[in-house]
């Protein structure tokens, strides 16, 4: 029943900030904004979990099964601590493929089948299969307690999500556990059916999450969007584009009365972000006057007035000093012993594997995938000497999604703990980092 109530890199950036032509103000004082990726905010409220060692990289690089949708949609319902610790010998037929604890799980579904986790047919539940986009987030909106059938069908399943606000995993194919941390921040806002509350609201007012620990999912949100012909740039939660200023200097803001007014200054003590941007990148200014300003790598960040909805990009190139704040997914970085050397878009190294014999083909599974996480980019934005052309976007036979550069699958390796390490280099004589001419580094 619905419950109610670095090592420093020189990463190449093809928006520099430019030197202001004009004098510059005095530096406005600086501070750290409190941001939180999506991954740090469902794991502080326990709504994602982890394994025996937490939310690790090697855990959040996992693909996300059927069994762990099911727990997560409990989670969300209040009701994972009574299926837990519900028994009977009533089970689905492949319950055993589970922990004793898990098969709880399953039993107190097959008994709910109000609940709507009914199984696959046969009497079986398939609790290792993989989840897909459409399945999760048809997960989200059952825990809602909207239905299919009567709200949607599942062949619309995506289109619907998306008119109730959940999209940012949507075409991510077969999930992993990053993306559901992201999808789980979408989810926990929705509203539940019939009410003026959300699923968060709900957990909170059950006593079930702590309510100061929820701040977090509740902050304002930078996102990233998408065009083709601007690439992959910085928005607000709503889609609002966001803009930097050629004249401001690091972190001194040079826009003030009139041009204040045509570019509104983004502002927010907290903030929550996608895990392809980086919290540290992140910061306030106290400008000359007197109101708070959110930084990006020292730009202070701007609306434009006549942006008029979601998408909107009308002020880039206004003034020829007026830009959208690109973000490359793919870049590279100086090592004193390698050279350049590609990296993610925090600086993060990436592999290659000289095992994957056949272009755009991976062979890394099982234990190997754990050890070695796959690298997924959905939009290729890069700068310097590295071509979109040269990246490409595979399907591994899992049905998740992986980035290759000139044929090469790209990984990481679990244990780079911090961009600029380089510790997988030459594992077994067979994982190497990349120069930007696609050449490994053995």
């Amino acid at each position: 029943m619905l419950m109610k109530k670095k090592w420093k890199m020189l990463i190449l950036s093809a928006f520099m900030l430019i030197s202001s032509a004009l004098p510059a103000l005095a530096a406005d004082s600086t501070a750290a904004a409190t941001v939180k990726s999506d991954v740090q905010i469902v794991g502080e409220l326990g709504l994602l979990q982890g394994d025996g060692s937490g939310l690790t990289e090697a855990y959040l690089a996992k693909t996300t099964t059927r069994l762990q949708a099911a727990i997560l949609f409990l989670r969300l319902k209040g009701l994972e601590t009574t299926a837990l610790a519900y028994s009977s010998n009533d089970n689905f037929t492949d319950a055993k493929l589970v922990s004793s604890g898990n098969q709880n799980i399953l039993a107190y579904l097959k008994a709910n089948p109000e609940l709507g986790w009914t199984g696959t047919g046969n009497g079986a539940f398939d609790p290792k299969a993989l989840i897909t986009a459409a399945q999760y987030y048809k997960v989200l909106l059952e825990a809602a307690g909207y239905k299919q059938g009567t709200d949607f069908e599942f062949a619309n399943v995506l289109s619907y999500a998306k008119s109730m606000g959940l999209s940012k995993v949507a075409n991510m194919g077969s999930l992993r556990n990053r993306n559901i941390a992201t999808a789980l921040v979408e989810g926990s806002k929705l509203k539940v059916k019939g009410m003026d509350t959300s699923i968060i609201d709900v957990l909170i007012s059950l006593k079930m999450i702590d309510s100061d620990k929820a701040a977090g999912i509740k902050a304002a949100r930078i996102d990233l969007a998408t065009s083709a012909t601007l690439g992959t740039y910085l928005v607000d939660g709503k889609g609002n584009t966001l803009y930097y200023f050629t004249k401001d200097t690091a972190n001194v803001s040079n826009c003030m009365d009139t041009c204040a007014t045509n570019w509104p200054i983004f502002y927010s003590a907290s903030l929550q972000i996608p895990a392809e941007l980086n919290a540290a990148d992140f910061g306030t200014i106290d400008r000359t006057d007197g109101k708070k300003q959110t930084t990006y790598k020292g730009m202070p960040l701007y609306y434009w007035a006549k942006d008029t909805k979601p998408g909107d990009t009308t002020g880039q190139g206004v003034g020829n000093v007026w830009y959208v704040i690109k973000h490359d997914s793919i870049a590279t970085a100086k090592n004193d012993t390698y050279g350049e050397i590609l990296v993610d878009a925090k600086g993060n190294t990436l592999y290659m594997y000289t095992k994957d014999t056949t272009k755009d083909v991976s062979v890394c599974k099982g234990t190997c995938e754990t050890n070695w996480p796959i690298f997924y980019a959905g939009d290729i934005q890069v700068s310097g000497n590295l071509k979109s052309a040269d990246f490409t976007t595979i399907i591994r036979e899992d049905g998740t999604k992986q980035t290759s550069f000139k044929g090469m699958p790209l990984y990481y390796w679990v244990k780079d703990t911090k961009p600029g390490d380089t510790t997988g280099q030459g594992v077994g004589k067979v994982w190497y980092v990349l120069n930007p001419t696609g050449v490994n580094m053995k």
